[in-house]
């Protein structure tokens, strides 16, 4: 399979590519940016389900780090993600696209609570579904959010928007001749201790059968383009 049969994709963008060139908050031509490609995608036929980060406004395991208690850190992390969540759907919205923000933590007045069900009956009408909350418990990321509703909406591929366009062997930023992968394999890198995603949620990846597509979100059109299966990108399989 390539990524220009995955109809289905879910998503994930880190809560700091909202920021922009700014040092914390959202920018509002990156939010815009990014809206617009997800609205081609959705043109071209594909159904898209997302989610966002909180990075960019709260960071529950860094303020953890510095004495605050984990458990509230994390539920203040899974409120910044909420937020994220509107600010793109107003974005989406005002482009034009039917956009539905279903929230692990239940918040009626705000958006709708998420169910694999709903989620998925949105995607087939062709609705950007935006999952926030994170999974809606401590002690996990968006990363492993991302992989989870990846697998409770059946969708065909998770793709990883990152500031690099695919998984490396080290650092490129630090090691100009770190190596590239077109391909690899779950196992390859919890074995070789890559820093792709956490690992609960490569683990969960594997179970559910679910290829995990990393590409650099920051290059603009990278979103479409990566979706036609052009462009530079890592495919993270199981063999």
């Amino acid at each position: 399979m390539t990524p220009n049969r995955y109809k289905r994709v879910l998503l994930k963008i880190s809560g700091e590519v909202l920021m922009g060139a700014g040092a914390y908050g959202i920018e509002l031509a990156t939010v815009t940016r990014l809206a617009q490609e997800i609205s081609e995608t959705v043109q071209q036929g594909h159904q898209i389900a997302l989610v966002i980060g909180g990075g960019n406004i709260f960071r529950g395991v860094s303020s953890a780090a510095k004495g605050m208690d984990r458990v509230a850190a994390d539920h203040m992390g899974m409120m910044a993600t909420v937020m994220n969540s509107l600010a793109m759907q107003s974005v989406l919205q005002g482009q034009g696209m039917d956009c539905r923000v279903l929230s692990s933590i239940a918040m009626p007045s705000i958006c709708e609570s998420f169910s694999h069900q709903l989620g998925r009956r949105y995607l087939d009408e062709g609705k950007v579904v935006i999952c926030a909350g994170g999974t809606g418990l401590p002690f996990f990321t968006t990363d492993t959010g991302a992989a989870l509703r990846a697998a409770e909406l059946k969708c065909d591929a998770m793709f990883k928007g990152t500031s690099v366009d695919g998984v490396y062997d080290s650092d490129p930023k630090k090691n100009p001749q770190a190596k590239r992968f077109e391909t690899i394999t779950y196992d390859e890198i919890l074995s070789k201790g890559l820093k792709v995603m956490d690992h609960s949620a490569i683990i969960l990846a594997k179970e559910s059968g679910i290829p995990v597509i990393v590409f650099s979100i920051r290059e603009n059109g990278n979103i479409p383009k990566i979706l036609s299966n052009t462009g530079k990108f890592t495919t993270v399989t199981k063999d």
